[in-house]
């Protein structure tokens, strides 16, 4: 599945800053084909983790700050996606710019290709788990979050949220200047096959830096599970075809392809 978003806000925008212009993202859902029986593949990676010795959120995570990421999906009537996205501006920046609440608004989107009239929100909270939930107990508290809720509620098909960490080898999402595309690549993993995949991107990331595109990189820890998560920005869509193009002549990057299906 392949969507493009419109972004309604900013990639790691910092507090108070006004929101950027529209840009534009898309999604790409593959599967990683990589066979775990593969023991000549294991050999090419960088650092080897026995996946027995601890929790793969500890071995791939970074660890110098304990950030936790919220990726919600809103499908929304068609006929209302405009009152939709006008709804969002009126009250998410203002939760977003107020110091009480340990959470930032990283990004917002409208898709433009695949899943149509589908709005796509990144969030991060600032000291993990405890940061979440103080967020969530003082939404419930607050009568403008409420009345958006149920205001919202009249205007969404369906809607699904995941709860991701950021891995340890991808910088942290950060303001940059616009306008962009972005094209956010969802993977879903074979069970048992994330600390390969890390392993692998652990090199693999060094190859796609070269342009600056990668935004963040994120794997799930509550909702669907065995999925990752890859957030890259572009220029403009011939840019990104040059910039991926590239790719193809620096070493190991077809090895990378042709195991995780990127």
């Amino acid at each position: 599945n392949l969507c493009w978003l419109s972004s309604r806000g900013t990639v790691g925008r910092v507090r108070g800053m006004k929101m950027m212009s529209r840009h534009y993202c898309f999604c790409h859902l593959r599967t990683l084909s990589a066979s775990r029986e593969d023991s000549w593949f294991k050999s090419l990676f960088v650092r080897k983790v026995d996946p027995r010795k601890d929790a793969h959120s500890h071995l791939l995570a970074k660890k110098e700050h304990d950030s936790l990421y919220k990726i919600q999906y809103h499908n929304v009537k068609p006929e209302c996606l405009d009152d939709y996205n006008a709804l969002c501006e009126s009250v998410l920046p203002s939760i977003h710019a107020n110091e009480d609440y340990p959470c930032e608004l990283v990004g917002t989107w409208n898709t433009w290709y695949g899943e149509q009239d589908q709005a796509v929100h990144l969030w991060r909270y600032r000291g993990g788990y405890p940061a979440l939930t103080e967020v969530m107990n003082k939404l419930r508290q607050n009568k403008e979050f409420m009345a958006y809720r149920t205001e919202r509620g009249k205007m969404l098909l369906s809607r699904r949220n995941q709860l991701l960490l950021e891995f340890s080898f991808w910088d942290e999402p950060v303001p940059r200047s616009g306008p962009n595309i972005y094209e956010l690549r969802s993977y879903q993993l074979r069970p048992g096959t994330m600390i390969e995949w890390g392993n692998y991107w652990a090199r693999a990331i060094e190859i796609r830096q070269q342009n600056q595109e990668a935004v963040g990189g994120f794997f799930s820890q509550i909702g669907s599970l065995y999925m990752v998560h890859h957030l890259w920005a572009y220029k403009d869509l011939q840019s990104r075809e040059e910039i991926r193009n590239a790719a193809w002549h620096r070493d190991g990057w077809d090895e990378i392809v042709y195991y995780t299906g990127s």
